[in-house]
């Protein structure tokens, strides 16, 4: 076959899941705390390997699942909310929104992401961040594009997509060196 050939792996077994409590927040607007049993799918694409491979699907499935398993039954909080005051106080978690309703959590069942709102969007982004440096510490190799889906019930997911870089490839080779020693 003549020409750039394209290859990708994907990956969407049932136990790729977490369950999580959340709301969506942005000014003016507020849901109900509610939560999902969100379903992950990850694709990487890339170039073949000598071992036929792109990336074993073991890889990829035991990266993946560390990632659910660190989110699965908690409430999700994003911590870089631009209407949500977070007030980590001894063992417990204020949230305070700005027209001041207030939840006062256990801290142990609280997840703090980087993000701004815990939209399916976000989610994916942060999830698909997860998976790929779970991959560079497996040591996988550098792949040209990673692709995650996050299912908040059958049918209706986001996805986030990011390209491979020369960046990511160093810190692979970093990873892999690191675990040589």
């Amino acid at each position: 076959m003549g020409g750039p050939q394209r290859f990708d792996v994907f990956v969407g077994k049932e136990y790729l899941k977490f369950n999580a409590a959340h709301f969506i927040a942005y000014r003016g607007f507020r849901e109900r705390l509610h939560g999902h049993n969100y379903q992950v799918t990850v694709r990487v694409e890339g170039e073949l390997g000598a071992d036929g491979y792109v990336v074993d699907f073991g890889v990829v499935k035991r990266a993946t699942k560390r990632v659910c398993e660190a989110l699965d039954e908690y409430t999700i909080l994003p911590a870089a909310s631009d209407c949500l005051s977070i007030v980590e106080t001894g063992d417990s978690v204020e949230v305070t929104y700005e027209d001041g309703t207030r939840f006062v959590l256990p801290r142990s069942d609280v997840v703090l992401l980087p993000i701004v709102h815990s939209s399916a969007e976000e989610l994916a982004r942060y999830v698909a961040g997860r998976v790929r440096e779970e991959l560079l510490a497996d040591g996988a190799r550098p792949w040209t594009r990673l692709e995650v889906s996050v299912s908040e019930t059958h049918g209706q997911a986001a996805t986030f997509a990011a390209t491979w870089s020369e960046h990511d490839a160093s810190a692979a080779r970093a990873a892999k060196a690191g675990r040589a020693r």
